[in-house]
């Protein structure tokens, strides 16, 4: 499984020279929000503060900072075969870059080590966001790339997660869909050959009772269940709806099958009504009669990171709630 954490170390491993560009204030409407960033080195990118015009120019600016005029006309007149500074840098005994680590990235002399811009969004810059952005940029050093990613390493253990019963047709769409979101997706699957090809950075798991994930699963999971057998799905639904701490339970089927659902899990899963109100069935909706797996997918990452936001602010409200409750005495 390979995660955010691990690309931004790779990304800072092998671009050499980095400039962090972040997103340190804004007023009205922006792209991203105050914190958004992206890291820029003379060749790749890494992350976005919302693309545009705005993007554009934070890339420019910090390209300028990364390599100065003086560095660019001593580079063009270096002979073959003369190393680089990076280079030099990776083989100096003195100060080697360990295996996978990041090889710091110092001011030279005469460049700017951090520079901040105030972008109006507006059609002078060919944009109509109507707000403002304050954007830093910073060179990266050895003590801010260390910083990022722990960083990055903070926000991972704190994503939501998304349990992906069934690994067919429509399980592996969702699966690639959930990979490009900010949530820990698993897949979970009875068959091995129903996990083979799932996107990189979606965990999986083989087990002959994923009914039991259910029960190990985190506090505010989203479930979706679309296994190949209408029994598994229903043991796997009963099994989710019977906590009371889920942000979604949905369950892939036609109304004809939630209503089976519903006879059983009343009469023979002693389930209850509330309970069973809380299930999603057809996950996606029905609203768009399209039942193409890519489709259901689109409809049912939409609807679940719908589910995800409320149950986060709904949890965070009930904090404060608490919270003040216990000053209040």
């Amino acid at each position: 499984m390979n995660s955010n954490v691990q690309s931004l170390k790779a990304f800072l491993a092998s671009a050499g020279r980095v400039a962090l560009v972040e997103v340190a204030g804004t007023k009205g409407s922006t792209p991203r929000e105050k914190g958004a960033f992206m890291l820029v080195s003379q060749a790749a990118i890494f992350g976005t503060i919302g693309g545009g015009q705005l993007e554009y120019m934070a890339i420019d600016k910090a390209r300028q900072m990364l390599f100065s005029p003086l560095e660019g006309e001593m580079a063009a007149k270096r002979p073959e075969g003369v190393l680089s500074e990076g280079t030099a840098r990776a083989l100096s005994p003195v100060d080697p870059t360990p295996p996978g680590g990041f090889a710091a990235t110092l001011p030279s002399r005469g460049r700017d080590s951090r520079a901040t811009l105030d972008v109006p969004l507006g059609p002078e810059i060919g944009q109509c966001c109507g707000g403002r952005v304050e954007v830093l940029i910073r060179l990266v050093d050895a003590t801010l790339a260390a910083e990022l990613v722990a960083a990055a390493e903070a926000e991972e253990a704190h994503l939501p997660h998304v349990y992906i019963f069934g690994g067919g047709h429509v399980g592996q769409a969702l699966a690639s869909t959930i990979a490009l979101l900010p949530v820990h997706g698993i897949v979970i699957e009875t068959r091995a050959e129903a996990l083979e090809g799932m996107p990189e950075t979606v965990e999986t798991r083989l087990t002959p009772m994923p009914e039991a994930e259910v029960r190990n699963a985190p506090a505010g999971t989203a479930f979706a269940i679309l296994t190949h057998d209408h029994a598994l799905d229903f043991l796997i639904v009963a099994e989710a709806l019977k906590r009371g701490d889920t942000a979604y339970v949905g369950m892939i089927g036609s109304k004809t099958k939630k209503a089976t659902f519903r006879s059983w899990f009343l009469k023979s899963a002693d389930g209850r009504q509330a309970e069973f109100a809380r299930l999603v069935s057809p996950i996606g909706g029905d609203t768009v009669k399209d039942k193409r797996p890519q489709v259901i997918a689109a409809l049912a990452a939409a609807e679940i990171m719908t589910a995800l936001v409320a149950h986060a602010a709904a949890s965070n409200a009930d904090h404060h709630a608490l919270h003040d409750k216990v000053l209040a005495g």
